[in-house]
């Protein structure tokens, strides 16, 4: 029996892996999947995590946990997003190791990546140029995460990876009005807007930016394909101190090309303005995934069709989101 620790799986990403482990585990595969609240074990919190590995000793790690948010809420908690992240991944991965932990998936995110890095970005542009701004206390902290799975490894010869996903997006994603990334933002301002018959909507920056999404059970499927990689061949495509994994789709669309992609879905028939007062981000982040590629995996579902999935995910749970955007 696989004992296997599922690091937030109350989050959008951890709560796709844990669906996808769930659906194996009920097919037949022999898994015992672990999992705790916030309240049931604060992970910044190192002598609760190690009391949590000595006693429950997983034979596997997904470190999906992280404190995330959107531009404005990297802009107004970055001493929260570089020190949380920092010490979820400390002592996780730290932790996993000392109570014998061999294998450890680590989630990270594109915006590791320099700010003008050359498009689309691989791998090896990690640590060659300057980050945004916007959300650089939080790359920081991801680079962090991978260098301490890379040197995990070299020194004590664990399995330790990393995939470093696109933006994403789908069930169980964040609808706050002021936290949320561009997507879950624009379904919901569309769709109040549709409701209120108000006859614009205005979206921050120029809309020019161009962003790749990917669907979350994309994710947690090529999650889960990397960390069964067989050791030879993942070694074949890494490098021991560049061997994160970036995972997308390969296509990218613009944030004005998306806010009509969600204006259509949501039934929202008014004018698309732009506020470019307003922050636009990085200029481009589009995924180089050809090492993923070469590997054997590709995503499955496409923007549109996942936007409408996602759509009809937030009309059933919006009571969970309160306020107006």
């Amino acid at each position: 029996m696989l004992r296997i620790y599922v690091a937030g799986h109350r989050g959008m990403v951890g709560g796709a892996i844990l669906r996808a482990l769930e659906a194996r585990r009920d097919a037949g595969e022999d898994l015992t999947l672990l999992t705790r609240t916030h309240a049931e074990l604060d992970l910044i919190d190192r002598g609760q995590v190690r009391a949590f590995f000595d006693r429950e000793r997983p034979d596997m790690v997904i470190l999906a946990a992280a404190k995330v948010g959107g531009i404005m809420a990297n802009n107004t908690y970055p001493a929260e997003f570089i020190h949380d992240n920092l010490m979820i991944q400390a002592n996780v991965i730290h932790e996993a190791w000392r109570a014998g932990v061999t294998k450890l998936l680590q989630l990270g995110s594109s915006c590791i990546y320099p700010r003008m890095a050359p498009q689309p970005m691989a791998e090896d542009a990690l640590l060659t140029g300057t980050l945004e701004p916007t959300n650089e206390p939080y790359a920081i902290a991801k680079i962090a995460g991978i260098k301490l799975c890379e040197s995990y490894n070299r020194q004590y010869g664990v399995d330790y990876r990393s995939v470093m996903p696109t933006n994403l997006y789908g069930p169980g994603d964040n609808f706050h009005p002021e936290n949320s990334h561009v997507l879950p933002a624009l379904i919901r301002r569309f769709t109040e807007a549709r409701e209120d018959g108000r006859d614009s909507v205005t979206i921050w920056g120029t809309g020019s930016p161009r962003r790749e999404f990917l669907h979350v059970d994309d994710m947690a499927q090529a999650s889960l394909f990397v960390l069964n990689l067989d050791p030879e061949t993942y070694a074949r495509e890494t490098e021991p101190m560049l061997s994160h994994i970036n995972v997308g789709t390969g296509s990218d669309i613009s944030i004005l090309e998306l806010a009509h992609m969600v204006a259509q879905v949501t039934g929202f028939e008014g004018r698309i303005e732009t506020d470019p007062t307003k922050p636009d981000g990085t200029p481009r982040k589009l995924m180089d995934v050809s090492r993923l590629d070469r590997l054997g995996w590709r995503a499955s579902i496409g923007l549109e069709n996942g936007i409408e999935g996602t759509y009809r995910w937030f009309l059933q749970h919006r009571d969970n989101f309160r306020g107006r955007a």
